[in-house]
């Protein structure tokens, strides 16, 4: 997971302040129940006094005071289970209640990383770069056929079959995600639903602890261009974290951004360097596969187009069908 110092500090405060809350509330349970049931809290300090007094008896070597002290322990302990057990109150109340039992609200089971602080890392970079709330709209809960053609060319298959299929395929590539997974180059005309099943794949891992990081090809390519000016050590290593670390790197809309050389570089950059540490892409283009050589040089393509596997996408704007009607040709 790539998190900068601040973020990693930022989940640490937050996983105190939820293991004081918790101890604070386990206090409060414990005034109420000793309110209730005013002999408990009795009950309770007078076995402390009475370990104390055998730990003592024990070291002193004073072996006439046991027996008394172990036959008042018994009838403590025995008191005790009664008020646990008289139906009063759920003696659960009165352990500490973890919001993650795993970790104990650590944050990580030995020097591992949780399961929860995996999932709150994620959700702190998406609620920082604005994306997880878009996700919220646009997953597999949310897709509609509707707008895919039914009708089918003569000796060929329709919109809707293929598209049909295509879900299927993205659907299973999203719940058998793994680090053998591949990676997928959606290409098309705009609006075909390349940005849409870019998000539903990432809400998908998202929901599964994976770490997903989203790009536009604009908002790379500058964030890329920013660093390379700023000479900033710190936030070039983040950079190459993000590149590099997360299981899923998306990079919407190739082809939008002005494209350079520099550009041209640091796209092979993203590429070769997630291509051989075995780490999934997605690239989502309203380039042709031609189109890719001609802009990206013959280098670049080849890097992409022999390491992906390609999605293709046609049909309608779905976006302007659904705002102007499905009629609109």
């Amino acid at each position: 997971m790539a998190l900068r110092t601040e973020q990693y500090n930022a989940l640490m405060r937050e996983y105190s302040l939820r293991a004081a809350r918790n101890r604070r509330e386990l206090e409060e349970r414990t005034e109420r129940i000793g309110l209730l049931v005013p002999r408990l809290p009795e009950v309770k300090r007078a076995l402390a006094v009475n370990s104390a007094a055998r730990a003592r008896a024990g070291i002193l070597g004073n072996e006439e005071a046991l027996p008394a002290l172990e036959e008042e322990h018994k009838a403590l302990r025995e008191e005790l289970a009664g008020i646990m057990n008289s139906g009063l109150f759920d003696p659960k109340d009165l352990e500490l209640q973890y919001t993650c039992p795993d970790c104990r609200d650590t944050g990580f089971i030995g020097n591992v990383p949780c399961h929860c602080f995996q999932q709150a890392a994620i959700d702190l970079l998406y609620e920082q770069s604005s994306v997880k709330s878009r996700l919220a709209d646009e997953n597999f809960g949310t897709l509609s056929m509707e707008y895919y053609d039914r009708q089918a060319p003569e000796g060929k298959r329709s919109q809707y079959e293929v598209m049909k299929d295509r879900v299927a395929f993205l659907r299973k590539y999203a719940a058998e995600f793994g680090e053998n997974s591949g990676s997928l180059l959606f290409y098309g005309p705009t609006g075909t639903g390349k940005t849409f099943f870019s998000n539903c794949i990432a809400r998908e891992l998202i929901e599964s602890c994976h770490s997903v990081v989203y790009f536009s090809a604009i908002d790379l390519f500058d964030l890329f261009s920013k660093n390379s000016f700023s000479y900033n050590e710190e936030d070039g290593e983040e950079l190459f974290r993000f590149i590099t670390e997360s299981d899923l790197l998306i990079i919407d809309d190739l082809g939008t951004e002005h494209v350079t050389a520099f550009t041209v570089s640091k796209l092979f950059y993203c590429v070769n360097e997630r291509l051989n540490a075995g780490k999934s892409m997605i690239i989502s283009t309203n380039l042709s596969p031609g189109a890719l050589r001609d802009l990206y040089t013959e280098r670049v393509a080849s890097r992409i187009l022999a390491g992906f596997e390609p999605v293709a996408f046609s049909g309608k704007d779905i976006r302007v069908m659904k705002k102007y009607g499905s009629s609109v040709q």
